[in-house]
């Protein structure tokens, strides 16, 4: 599956997941997408004489759909034509740090080389730093893009926030759900392209500064010189020494002596004899120290962002695709749901609630299986022990089970959640019970505002820590239909 069959099928599930009344997709429409995409990939497979693919399947069910609903929306076919902002980027950022490079006139002074360019040792100073900044990240656990913020993140990946006005709310819903979806599924992409426009931005920054100075050699005669309040001759060639060893040791270039640096210091006469030596030592170290690294930093950038693009990995196993798997006879079997209790013990109405929930969530023959609770402040090592004995099957989905009476904190709640996250960072969610605060509430009907603000907090932190979240009620599942947030989950968020 590339990278634009993923992008169509996840904005086809986030629609169906918010398209809970059936509003802009009836059931029709989707028996006859499921019953058209099956017949295209079978006779796909016949051509190609191989199997039928979930993948294939998906493909043109997700074609078919949108082909629907852009004929129906014309905002939406607009929506989808639009282009993000990461390929222009990938051009202009490029492009404007060759301008910059060339356009640095400290260093190359219209009529003197200075060997201690403060221009020249930043470039090579700030390329060194970042040098040993990508190695040590090689070795953090997190996989983040660090110093890039989510809202910078989604805009290059799907574009701006602003939705069509004209959309039904379903679909406006649809496409912001989409939005975080996919922001979250193609990070590593994104930076990656990020990362192969920076670095592309670095190199021509260096190639700008290097047509710099060999410019204006061609019609300035350099005067080659150094000047320092601090450092004498001794110094100053140890340094330069270190600095250019690598164009030295590489390249043809006629090194220098401490004789030859006391006597270009400018507070004697300037002597231009030498100035092309200096230009080329210039040349050399920025392109062995900076444009190399970074063309080759950029290339590995670009190799990684095609294969990831050509070969986008989807959690097939999540319930919405499993559900649409069945519909080819390529399921995987019942889902297992594993609970975990977090500083909450269910007694055994709530245990059969659980299982309805499950029933409705997954299907009929979806299971339960409900382990130890957590209790409140535990170190997380202790559920990591638990889920690594627990059995993992195909098909499993593990929710962390929370009581909606509790006020998610970080220091507990969301350091637990965390650490499972990293454990099993898909085919995960969270249930929130609000049975036990109905129970106390004023208002057991639901219209609580404190029912609802808690509600709203519980989905704030989920969604801050990218889980998503189902509110259900373990005491009357049925009486209660799941929300519209508890239906993205369940199908597939």
């Amino acid at each position: 599956m590339n990278e634009q069959v993923a992008r169509n099928v996840v904005l086809v599930r986030a629609i169906e997941s918010a398209d809970t009344e059936r509003q802009i997709l009836s059931d029709d429409d989707r028996m006859y997408a499921s019953r058209s995409a099956r017949e295209l990939a079978q006779w796909s497979a016949s051509d190609q004489k191989s199997p039928v693919t979930v993948d294939h399947f998906l493909q043109h069910r997700a074609e078919q759909i949108l082909k629907r609903l852009a004929e129906r929306t014309p905002a939406l076919k607009s929506w989808l034509q639009r282009r993000t902002l990461l390929p222009a980027l990938s051009i202009l950022l490029p492009l404007a740090a060759l301008i910059l490079g060339a356009a640095i006139d400290h260093i190359a002074d219209p009529h003197r080389i200075d060997l201690l360019s403060a221009p020249l040792l930043l470039i090579v100073g700030w390329n060194l730093l970042v040098y040993l900044l990508l190695f040590i990240w090689m070795f953090v656990p997190s996989r983040r893009a660090g110093w890039v913020s989510p809202e910078m993140m989604r805009r290059l990946s799907v574009g701006k926030a602003r939705l069509p006005r004209k959309l039904p709310g379903a679909l406006a819903e649809a496409l912001r759900q989409y939005a975080v979806d996919w922001t979250e599924l193609s990070w590593r992409l994104t930076h990656a392209r990020l990362a192969r426009a920076i670095h592309l931005a670095a190199a021509a920054f260096a190639i700008g500064a290097i047509l710099s100075l060999y410019a204006r050699g061609l019609m300035t005669q350099y005067a080659a010189g150094w000047e320092s309040t601090f450092l004498d001759a001794g110094q100053v060639h140890a340094l330069l020494s270190w600095l250019f060893a690598p164009a030295l040791a590489v390249f043809p270039i006629q090194g220098f002596t401490l004789a030859d640096v006391q006597a270009l210091r400018f507070v004697q006469e300037p002597s231009p004899a030498g100035g092309a030596r200096w230009v080329h030592l210039y040349a050399a170290t920025l392109f062995l120290l900076v444009v190399l690294p970074r063309l080759l930093l950029a290339a590995f950038s670009g190799w990684r962002a095609s294969r990831l693009s050509h070969r986008f990995a989807l959690d097939l196993q999540q319930p919405y695709y499993r559900t649409l798997a069945d519909q080819i006879g390529m399921g995987t079997g019942p889902t297992l749901l594993r609970v975990l209790p977090y500083s909450f013990t269910l007694d055994e109405t709530r245990d059969r609630g659980l299982s309805a929930v499950a029933v409705r969530m997954f299907g009929e023959q979806a299971r339960v299986m409900l382990r130890p609770p957590i209790a409140y402040g535990d170190d997380a090592h202790t559920a990591m022990a638990d889920l690594r004995s627990g059995g993992e099957e195909d098909g499993t989905v593990t929710a962390v089970l929370f009581n909606l009476s509790a006020t998610p904190e970080k220091e507990n709640h969301g350091v637990f959640l965390d650490a499972i996250k990293r454990q099993l960072p898909d085919g995960l969610l969270v249930l929130v019970d609000k049975s036990g605060m109905l129970e106390r509430s004023l208002n057991p009907a639901g219209d609580d505002v404190r029912v609802s603000e808690r509600i709203a907090l519980w989905r704030q932190f989920c969604a801050y820590y990218g889980v998503p979240v189902s509110v259900v009620n373990l005491l009357q599942p049925d009486k209660y239909p799941l929300d519209q947030d508890s239906a993205k989950a369940v199908t597939g968020a």
